[in-house]
């Protein structure tokens, strides 16, 4: 769940400017909140002071900046990342895994992921890989890209053109608060030149849209509609697990439910 390398054209004092400004701070507001004089945010934007690490992680925090983000201003200040201190514990590491793990076992009989920030899959519970054999997967490692790539898991999804307007909806919006993270920009694009895609971008969404948009999949002769849920690590100063989530599916009807006791269930 590596971030390539950021590219490095804005120094420091023009990479803040420019994210203040996008968060809609003054220079006073900013450095209010972020427990700093207004002279020295004055004086870092100029270039005139050189931040430390302790200023740059008040103001990335300041202006609710990704961790990744936050990285970026490490680097371009000349500082290493927080993302590659490894200075927490080989218990914590374990515990944040093993938690993981205890979510998406606990979940089946029903599909359960772990995800990167560009949705590349880490872990799946043993439902998840009975289902998503069922619809034809592929192997693509990025969940994204397997549904809206033409194939056979985008063939089962009765719904496929509304769900993916949302899915890229919100991927854009992610994408638009890391400026800076080029594999995901890539990815992006990637996705919008695949077949049919910009197509369905360009429906126009229901007046009288339903209060929760789920996943319909064809199974044979069987309908199977899911909803999700997505769990993140909380209070996390580490892009990498920043970056974690845990999509875990539930069924929308008492058919689906009774689908997966009688179809997967058996096989875990």
């Amino acid at each position: 769940m590596s971030h390539q390398a950021p590219h490095r054209s804005q120094a420091f004092p023009e990479l803040l400017k420019n994210w203040r400004k996008k968060s809609r701070f003054s220079q006073l507001d900013l450095a209010l909140e972020a427990g700093l004089s207004q002279r020295h945010v004055s004086f870092l934007e100029t270039g005139r002071s050189k931040p430390s690490r302790y200023s740059i992680q008040q103001l990335g925090q300041a202006m609710n900046l990704p961790a990744s983000e936050i990285d970026v201003l490490m680097l371009t200040a000349g500082f290493a990342t927080r993302t590659n201190n490894r200075n927490w514990s080989e218990a914590t590491r374990t515990a944040i895994n093993s938690s993981i793990d205890h979510i998406l076992a606990s979940h089946n009989p029903y599909p359960a992921v772990a995800v990167d920030r560009i949705w590349n899959l880490q872990k799946a519970n043993s439902a998840a890989g009975v289902f998503f054999q069922m619809l034809g997967h592929d192997g693509d490692p990025n969940m994204l890209r397997a549904l809206l790539k033409p194939g056979k898991v985008r063939d089962s999804m009765n719904n496929w053109a509304e769900k993916i307007q949302s899915l890229m909806r919100l991927f854009e919006l992610e994408v638009a608060r890391r400026p800076n993270d080029h594999e995901a920009f890539e990815l992006l694009q990637e996705l919008k030149n695949l077949p049919d895609v910009n197509v369905a971008l360009d429906l126009k969404t229901k007046e009288d849209p339903p209060p929760l948009l789920t996943m319909q999949f064809k199974l044979g002769e069987n309908d199977i509609t899911l909803f999700s849920m997505i769990t993140t690590v909380g209070l996390s100063n580490d892009a990498t697990l920043e970056d974690i989530r845990m999509e875990t599916f539930f069924p929308a009807d008492k058919p689906t439910e009774q689908w997966f006791q009688h179809n997967i269930a058996p096989h875990l």
